[in-house]
């Protein structure tokens, strides 16, 4: 965690635990799916390849795609016999014609497929053909023809159908007759035109979310990326890489995510990647320098256009969003840093005032929304914003509410969605999209329009590769002329186009299907408010505002469009780790306490395991029987403020005051200085045994008492022992007189005592201690 100091945070609950498992195992389906695949049937011959439809013919390579007079054309490709016979005496021929009248019609010999005899011109012949005698089942063979241009019998300036034949025989059919034909477009136009169309096209520099919510404990905050996919992009031959190097020589417009821009910049320092439980250091940090230096070069003299951070799906929010308080809200904050991140990494100033929908599909919501964060111009499509009219019209046109909306051509913007790896898709797609802008040019030759092509978001590498292809047709500007979209969407709009937005009714059902649902927004709604409650708390709040706030703008990303069960994974594991922070601030449990007194203190302990401090918090501990227990100055509650510096635990001390026996159920909780509770609350029971005055007087009575008797038997002892020492020193006396009375006998004395016989000598001891009789009247005697 990025602020807990290296401490495991608490664990998730059971419930979100179970659902991070079912949306992980959801996100993992398709690389199962991917990694487990039944065995593909071996290739087999078609059934219907009959006829027309007997030899495929593939045209790999068509130069030039825009000749001038005095070309030669040079067209290679190859045929594939996929019928079930060998093919004889095979002719390759080129036939050129009829002229394209319409953009319909090119559209509908694009769809063409088999020989028409009403509609496919003759073969060219001559000298101009391939043989290849013998082309057997399932073989294929190369060709290539070369035909001057002036042998073409092109007449007119336009577009002109070019079809490549293959005639031959077979067993069954021992006769000539075509087995196979493809068709593609030449453009005609060897001189400039009068007025020219203004073509601008959007170079788009997206890509999916990379980064997660978590950062490093440093002072640098290294960032954690979800994984380290995005090198492979950026390396040399890479989808991104691949978009820079091709974009600097074209005359485009870059829209560029970015989120994209800091993820990579994020990368040339140092960065961590997760793997499983752990993180790992990231290694790709050079081809992170090499690729934003390239890009910085690239985009200099050209127009940038910035979205909004991660690119958010504007139809999800505008559909879905729109049902949950706050969504709209998180819009503008990422348009406003949309701008300082480009003009900080790129050093160029962008346009952030262009919002582009998914496919450019409008309706009155999306446009609101689109525009609710500032942006007053909508990139379109005319697939959705369709014109009733026999001409492409300008591309910018009024919508109602200040708001320019510049619409797309569909038919150019998705020419190349396909698999342009191969070299017979790419060289199709070519032809089709300069025989497309010629025919625009022609439709009103004495009328400038202006035309965008805002292709799919993110191109492969061999897309961008089939783009740049076909704007370099262009190059001559023998028809068109290159724009960039600001000054595209400023160009005076045309009268008869629509500027009626369709009904969210008439929106598309498929685009529907893959919004981000309801629960997405409520997620970032739960995962935004305890972020602000957190933030106030906080000393340094920057260190998780910013990467949290970006992690919330990710979540609404288009790019999760088609990912659903990893989208969710994303938002579980951003909120998850939130709340892991926010329980680095908490309450330490506190055993019961037993009060003996009148008056005693109670500590509660709270303990922050962040690295930065917190403040701005308060300790609320409440006695659920005031009557039996109050605290500070006879209340039910009291507060005191806490602050604590990052890593450590401060004990909070109130004073109670007991009033009866009994136990106390007490309740801490931490709040937030605008009064929300923060955390979970700790209870713990208090033991009142109270000491009433009447308990003391006997306590002390009875203390008095023995201090009395102890008295007392001291004065005793003091008096035995006087007397003890007196019946001694009697004793002594005694003692010398009998030792006198001796004496004397030795004189005649004796003879007295020897006439009284019957007198005894008293053995008794004549002192009270000695004796063991009972003292007489009046005695006292110590025991």
């Amino acid at each position: 965690m990025a602020e807990a100091a290296d401490i495991q945070g608490p664990s998730p609950s059971p419930a979100r635990r179970w659902l991070r498992r079912t949306v992980s195992l959801a996100a993992a389906v398709p690389l199962l799916a991917g990694l487990v695949q039944v065995p593909a049937a071996p290739a087999a011959v078609a059934d219907d390849a009959t006829g027309s439809r007997t030899v495929d013919v593939s045209l790999d390579t068509l130069t030039p795609s825009t000749p001038v007079e005095g070309d030669t054309l040079k067209i290679s490709g190859t045929v594939t016999n996929n019928g079930r016979q060998a093919v004889s005496a095979a002719t390759v021929d080129l036939r050129v014609g009829p002229r394209l009248s319409s953009r319909s019609s090119i559209d509908e010999a694009a769809g063409r497929t088999g020989y028409r005899a009403d509609s496919d011109p003759a073969a060219l012949g001559g000298t101009y053909t391939f043989k290849i005698p013998q082309l057997a089942s399932g073989l294929s063979a190369d060709f290539t023809l070369a035909v001057p241009v002036a042998k073409l019998g092109l007449d007119d300036p336009g577009v002109y159908q070019l079809g490549v034949s293959l005639s031959g025989r077979t067993s069954s059919q021992n006769y000539d007759r075509v087995l196979g034909i493809e068709r593609t477009f030449l453009p005609w136009q060897p001189e400039a035109t009068a007025k020219k169309t203004q073509v601008t096209y959007l170079w788009p520099l997206i890509s999916s979310a990379r980064v997660s919510a978590e950062t490093g404990s440093d002072d640098q905050q290294t960032p954690v990326f979800e994984n380290d996919d995005l090198a492979a992009e950026l390396a040399p031959g890479g989808r991104l890489e691949q978009l820079v190097s091709l974009g600097k020589e074209l005359p485009v417009t870059w829209v560029i995510d970015p989120d994209l821009l800091a993820t990579v910049d994020a990368m040339t320092r140092n960065y961590n990647v997760k793997s499983g439980t752990e993180t790992v250091p990231g290694r790709n940090q050079a081809v992170a320098e090499q690729w934003l230096s390239s890009l910085e070069k690239a985009v200099a003299g050209h127009q940038v256009v910035a979205l909004p951070f991660a690119d958010p799906d504007l139809a999800s929010l505008a559909h879905r969003g729109k049902d949950v308080s706050g969504s709209l809200g998180q819009l503008k904050p990422a348009t406003e840093v949309a701008g300082t991140t480009v003009e900080t990494i790129l050093h160029v100033t962008p346009s952030t005032d262009f919002a582009w929908p998914v496919e450019g599909a409008v309706d009155p919501a999306i446009v609101k929304v689109a525009t609710s964060a500032g942006a007053h111009k909508v990139i379109a499509r005319s697939d959705s914003l369709r014109d009733d009219l026999s001409y492409t019209p300008t591309a910018a046109r009024p919508i109602g509410g200040g708001t320019t909306a510049v619409v797309a051509d569909a038919s150019l913007s998705t020419l190349f969605q396909g698999d342009m790896t191969r070299a017979e898709t790419s060289t199709l797609a070519v032809q089709r999209f300069l025989a497309h802008t010629l025919a625009v040019t022609q439709q009103a030759p004495d009328k400038a329009r202006s035309i965008v092509v805002a292709p799919q978001r993110m191109p492969t590498a061999s897309q961008a590769q089939t783009m740049a292809t076909a704007l370099r047709g262009l190059a001559p500007q023998r028809w068109t002329q290159s724009l960039d979209l600001i000054a595209a969407s400023a160009v005076r709009p045309d009268p008869r186009a629509t500027t009626r937005v369709p009904s969210t009714a008439q929106y598309s059902k498929q685009l529907r299907k893959n919004e981000l649902p309801v629960q997405a927004f409520r997620d970032m709604k739960a995962t935004r408010e305890k972020l602000d409650d957190f933030e106030v708390i906080l000393t340094m709040p920057y260190r998780v505002v910013t990467p949290m706030g970006n992690a919330i703008s990710r979540m609404m990303s288009t790019s999760w469009r088609g990912q659903a069960p990893a989208a969710a994974l994303y938002r579980i594991e951003v909120l998850d780790y939130l709340q892991g922070l926010t329980e680095e601030v908490r309450l330490i449990e506190k055993s019961d306490l037993t009060l003996s007194g009148r008056s005693a203190t109670i500590p509660v302990t709270v303990q922050n395991k962040l690295l930065q401090g917190v403040h701005n918090l308060e300790l609320r501990l409440e006695s659920t029987k005031p009557t039996r227990l109050k605290l500070n100055d006879d209340e039910a509650v009291a507060a005191q403020p806490v602050k604590i510096d990052g890593g450590h635990s401060q004990s909070v001390k109130f004073t109670a005051s007991a009033n009866a026996n009994g136990k106390v159920p007490m309740t801490a909780q931490l709040y937030t200085e605008d009064g929300k509770p923060y955390g979970k609350p700790m209870s713990f029971t208090v033991k009142v045994s109270e000491i009433t005055p009447t308990v003391m007087l006997v306590i002390a009575g009875g203390v008095l008492l023995l201090v009395l008797a102890g008295v007392r038997m001291y004065s005793q002892r003091k008096r035995a022992a006087a007397r003890n020492a007196e019946a001694e020193a009697e004793a002594q006396e005694e003692t010398q007189d009998e030792t006198q009375e001796g004496a004397g006998a030795a004189d005649g004395t004796e003879a007295a005592e020897d006439d009284d016989p019957e007198q005894p000598s008293d053995p008794t001891p004549d002192t009270g201690p000695e004796s063991g009789g009972g003292s007489g009247p009046g005695e006292k005697v110590d025991r």
